[in-house]
């Protein structure tokens, strides 16, 4: 046996996509990480092992402008753009690539951590050191670190190194819950294998194994959807130890599991009653996908209400947007659907406090095992929150170590700093502006080439009954003055127009009603027809702007995006036995986006717009929040390419541009199977661009991209340019009609 000490500034163990973000994350802030992770791949549940498919904020697209930015961000766009059709071999090497390319990341796989050194008392504990056994290598390796952070999903550091814990739900009455149970108890939800089948162009026979669940004689064919042809993510709620103990009685578990998908797929090929002849069983998960075990104890532990209300907490580093999703403990067994979901209007907000022990001094957490409610827990363990979750965590611990302090300490003293550093990479936060002393743009003025000021969508390719209503969401900035709608009729009738606010900056719903006018439309086609709504809000905000329905009007669509805009129908709210009950009355679900998903409704704005100025790429947000926050040119052409200038009243020296460019986060991409995507770069990317320095009277390029498909950029000069004037002049997009920059820095 081979008996090793290894030391880094910070151990990391699980290599789930918690701990993948949160060992990048302290890796990029310089310090160097042990990751350790217990499989021979990383991406724990979205790995091919498992096969899940990563969720997160954007809730299969409910949710609005809420992909995730940061780390997980660059994973969606890459996978995008080397892997549409979601191979998950592919989606592990994007995943084992972006850890490899951190030179401060040793990553130890096949090792699996069962040993933790700690000391103190109850209330105060350290960890000394975590020990872990590398299968296949007969090594024994004892890690020592300043900081540690579990994202074992399970929560084995902190339980062995004497971390507070709860397992089971809570007690109503505890946070005032209404989806707790009233007497706590220590009900869990399941886990869950997948499969996948092929059709392989002739028939092939199967037969079932001895073992295989006769599903005739469980509920399972009466309360779950069962199609030939599905895999994967249809098969969900293939789901089962929620009474169990997921971890001790694992085996069990994925034995239960096993059989009943052979049952199902012996329901499938020999009943009669699908068409199912040339389909074979190709891929069965042998790992369970776990959903719920040990939930850390933290300074602060989330629950439903803060999730339902937005929580704004001033030390919110992270967020989610997942439904509150719940299941039945009897899982695929249950008479209940698979699942009960509870929306909120938004994204909501995560706090630092629950990332860190509340008694365990130097251990941070990410992932399911964060400190929550069961309720709450319901929506933050869904993997692409769990993996922002994982950036926030990496970059407190970062900190901690180089400052030498506790997460605790963090919190108290340097939590600017903290959520400062979480904007400058490009992380998902919400609702926190650019405050950093040390960006010179701060202290410049914006100008660029030319500006959308007259917003507008004129062309039309399509048809669309209004025979429900529909909405049309637009930046207000700073008031509107009549809108004109696109509309055909077939009689004299009238139209009833409503504007409502939103809300909350991140919300796009309705929310309160502002204003409301009818207008007489004449029989006829394509006819612009003017409607006066006036509003001038005390600050910039989206105005959620409803078309009632009305059976004898058509709006027109148009198939070119414009950013900032949405389009949304009321009550096609999805709330099919896929994906269980839907609590009533969500305005999230009730309009929905995804007819209208880059085909926007045809409209003018009659007064102009200052939403897409070029002050915009400076004013501190980082995605749309409130507005759609970015510089949008009002053209862009091959022959003359437009520009966003920088300037300051004397000259400054600059070593370093930070760049984000609009991915549009509104898309919901996916790593795996659950839908396809099909431009393998977002069109709204810059795709070609130079950075040019003014100096002795001419612009000197000092950076150039080519053929760029990603949102985030760094550029480092190798000596320091002395300017007071830097532009970014961009050549041409992915396919989009307008240069779209969100951000864009400068430090010397």
């Amino acid at each position: 046996m081979k008996h090793e000490i290894v030391t880094s500034d910070i151990t990391v163990v699980g290599g789930g996509l918690a701990g993948v973000c949160a060992a990048i994350a302290a890796a990029r802030l310089g310090q160097t990480v042990s990751l350790v992770q217990n499989r021979p791949v990383l991406g724990g549940n979205s790995s091919s092992e498992v096969r899940v498919w990563v969720c997160g904020a954007t809730s299969h697209g409910l949710h609005r402008y809420a992909r995730e930015t940061g780390i997980m961000g660059e994973m969606f766009v890459e996978n995008q753009y080397r892997n549409i059709d979601g191979n998950p071999y592919l989606w592990d090497l994007i995943v084992l690539e972006k850890v490899k390319a951190e030179k401060n990341i040793t990553l130890f796989l096949n090792t699996d951590v069962h040993e933790v050194d700690a000391d103190g008392d109850e209330d105060s504990r350290t960890i000394r050191s975590v020990t872990g056994w590398m299968m296949g290598s007969e090594r024994r390796i004892r890690f020592e670190s300043r900081v540690y952070l579990d994202c074992t999903g399970d929560g084995l550091v902190g339980f062995l190194a004497g971390a507070k814990f709860r397992i089971g739900r809570e007690a109503q009455e505890e946070f005032s819950e209404e989806w707790a149970p009233l007497v706590p108890d220590d009900i869990t939800l399941g886990s869950t294998l997948l499969f996948y089948t092929k059709d392989v162009g002739r028939p092939v026979k199967y037969i079932a194994p001895s073992f295989a669940k006769d599903i005739t004689q469980t509920t399972i064919p009466m309360k779950r959807v069962i199609r030939s042809g599905d895999n994967g993510c249809a098969y969900w709620w293939i789901e089962w130890g929620g009474e169990l103990d997921t971890v001790h009685d694992n085996e069990k578990i994925r034995d239960e599991l096993s059989s009943v998908i052979y049952g199902i797929w012996d329901y499938i090929k020999n009943s009669g009653k699908f068409e199912a002849d040339n389909l074979t069983l190709e891929w069965i998960g042998s790992l369970p996908g776990k959903r719920e075990y040990r939930r850390f104890v933290g300074d602060y532990v989330m629950n439903q209400n803060d999730v339902i209300a937005q929580e704004p907490f001033e030390d919110r580093v992270a967020f989610g947007g997942w439904s509150i999703d719940l299941h039945p403990p009897q899982g695929m067994y249950a008479t209940a659907k698979g699942s009960k979901h509870m929306h909120v209007d938004g994204s909501y907000h995560i706090p630092f406090r629950s990332l860190y022990s509340v008694n365990t001094t130097n251990m941070l957490m990410a992932g399911r095992n964060i400190s929550a409610s069961h309720v709450a827990f319901g929506t933050t363990r869904v993997m692409a929150t769990c993996a922002v979750i994982g950036e926030a965590a990496g970059t407190g611990a970062a900190l901690c170590a180089a400052k030498g302090i506790s997460p605790r300490e963090l919190h108290g003293s340097h939590l600017c700093e903290l959520q400062q550093t979480l904007l400058r990479q490009d992380a998902s936060v919400l609702g926190i502006k650019n405050a950093d002393a040390d960006d010179l743009v701060l202290s410049a003025s914006l100008t660029a080439s030319s500006t959308l000021s007259q917003l507008a969508v004129e062309t039309s390719a399509s048809v669309y009954p209004l025979t429900d209503s529909v909405a049309l969401l637009v930046p207000v900035d700073p008031h509107i003055e009549g809108i004109e709608l696109l509309l055909d009729a077939s009689e004299n009738t009238e139209l009833t127009v409503e504007l409502w606010s939103t809300g909350k900056p991140q919300n796009y719903v309705p929310h309160t009603q502002v204003a409301a006018v009818q207008v007489a439309v004449s029989q006829g086609s394509e006819q612009w027809i003017p409607v006066p709504l006036s509003w001038h809000p005390d600050v910039a905000q989206n105005a959620f702007i409803i078309l009632r329905s009305n059976p004898a009007l058509s709006i027109h669509k148009s198939d070119k995006l414009q950013s900032g805009v949405l389009g949304l129908k009321y009550k096609d709210n999805g709330n099919s036995a896929d994906y269980g009950d839907t609590t009533p009355n969500q305005p999230v679900v009730d309009w929905t986006p995804r007819e209208f998903n880059r085909q926007p409704i045809c409209f003018r704005l009659l007064s102009p717009t200052s939403a897409y100025s070029a002050d915009k790429a400076a004013n501190g947000f980082k995605r749309p929040y409130g507005g759609p926050n970015m510089w949008s040119s009002a053209r862009i052409e091959a022959d003359q390419p437009e520009w966003l200038e920088i300037s300051w009243p004397n000259e400054v020296p600059i070593r370093s541009v930070q760049l984000t460019l609009n991915d549009d986060v509104h898309e919901d991409l996916i790593n795996l199977h659950h839908h396809r995507t099909e431009f393998e770069v977002i069109p709204e990317l810059v795709k070609d661009y130079k950075l040019q320095a003014f100096a002795h009277g001419e612009w000197k390029t000092v950076a150039e991209e080519l053929n760029n498909h990603t949102r985030h950029h760094i550029h480092t000069f190798p000596e320091t340019v002395v300017t007071n004037r830097l532009r970014l002049l961009v050549e041409s997009t992915n396919g989009a009609e307008r240069a779209e920059i969100v951000e864009i820095r400068c430090y010397s």
